[in-house]
């Protein structure tokens, strides 16, 4: 029994005397053990690649320099000593280093990329598809000019009801410093509203362009940058819209037929901007999240830039680049060729006009584009 003491309290003393690492190397191998090596990164704009060599099988921690090391990643090398991780891609230049065995490697810094810049055409930088690649224009108005180009547009005059109509007189449909102008206003004897069957005119005339007749397309990207009046008092109605091309299709059994509101801003919900799809789903009213949405924030008085991205199932709806709504329906109302509108009108039901909003009332739009 004393032999055998004796020789437990040797080995004791030598395991004691060389210690051992966390990874279960003994220090003393540890410390004669040569640093691992960090290969040159490679980065991309949104990942970096780590790689490098140390010793067959042993624990490698990756580590950022912040405000001090911090480990990122911790890998085993392979039997070949080769190991490697892929970290995001840091905002801003950072240093990173590998530590195996308490040696660390070289240290190497980390630029980060931009991603490329988008291919560009008549429209500016092309918009990216959510399923790869890239649109191409197809419609752009910058408004430039002294009035509005008749080849493109149509100025709406429409009967209305009551004390409103729609006029495209200089007063309500105005182009000037790039920018288009639609008002509404107190008709005059020089501008009158169109007369109705029964000798009557609306009182008040509203601004409302369309490609009626002149263009329109089926499916792509569709965008707008619009001001609308500032305003927290009921009364205003403004919209930027698609409507059946009636040169394909019928436009008579609405909503069955279709409408695309991508934006309606009423002045008596001065935050938002809300849009709406118009189709059977009309029949259960307004649901959130299906036919519209009442989360697109978009203050009055400032500018804000529209759009709807739009193909045969899916239809999704932006505010200042934010997504507010996508219907996956697949609805055969939105499978046919859509025109263009902007209005501005007077507003009906809760947000009826009583006068309490002077006149005229304008929205400003500064361009509309279209990508296929």
């Amino acid at each position: 029994m004393r032999a055998l003491r004796v020789m437990v309290t040797a080995v004791l003393a030598v395991v004691l005397s060389v210690g051992l690492v966390p990874d279960g190397v003994p220090a003393a191998e540890a410390g004669r053990a040569p640093a691992p090596v960090l290969d040159r990164p490679t980065t991309t704009t949104k990942s970096v690649v780590l790689t490098g060599r140390a010793r067959p099988r042993a624990l490698v921690s990756v580590q950022v320099r912040t405000s001090r090391w911090v480990t990122v990643r911790r890998v085993r090398a392979a039997s070949t000593g080769r190991y490697r991780v892929v970290v995001p891609a840091p905002a801003t230049t950072r240093s990173f280093r590998s530590v195996s065995l308490r040696r660390a490697s070289t240290v190497r810094r980390v630029v980060p990329l931009k991603p490329p810049a988008p291919p560009t055409d008549a429209c500016g930088a092309r918009p990216k598809r959510r399923t790869g690649g890239y649109y191409a224009c197809t419609f752009l108005e910058d408004f430039t000019g002294s009035s509005l180009d008749t080849d493109r547009w149509l100025g709406q005059n429409m009967l209305g009801q009551g004390d409103r109509c729609v006029a495209a007189g200089p007063r309500t449909v105005a182009v000037a410093d790039g920018t288009l102008r639609l008002s509404v206003v107190q008709a005059s004897e020089e501008e009158p509203c169109p007369q109705r069957a029964d000798g009557s005119r609306g009182s008040y005339a509203a601004g409302w362009i369309s490609t009626y007749g002149r263009w329109s397309q089926q499916y792509g990207r569709f965008e707008a940058r619009m001001r609308s009046q500032a305003s927290d008092l009921p009364g205003l109605h403004e919209a930027f819209w698609l409507w059946p091309d009636i040169r394909f299709s019928s436009d008579a059994d609405w909503p069955n037929s279709g409408e695309i509101d991508i934006a309606e801003t009423y002045s008596s919900h001065p935050d938002l901007a809300i849009p709406f799809l118009h189709y059977s789903a009309d029949s259960g009213g307004p649901v959130p999240g299906l036919n519209t949405a009442w989360k697109c924030r978009a203050r009055r008085g400032e500018w804000h830039t529209y759009a709807l991205e739009w193909t045969a199932d899916r239809l999704e709806v932006f505010v200042d680049g934010r997504s507010c709504l996508v219907n996956t329906s697949g609805a055969a109302s939105f499978r046919k060729p859509f025109i263009i509108n902007l209005s501005q009108l007077l507003g009906v039901g809760t947000n009826l006009w009583t006068g309490s909003v002077p006149l005229p009332a304008t929205m400003e739009v500064d361009w509309v584009k279209a990508w296929s």
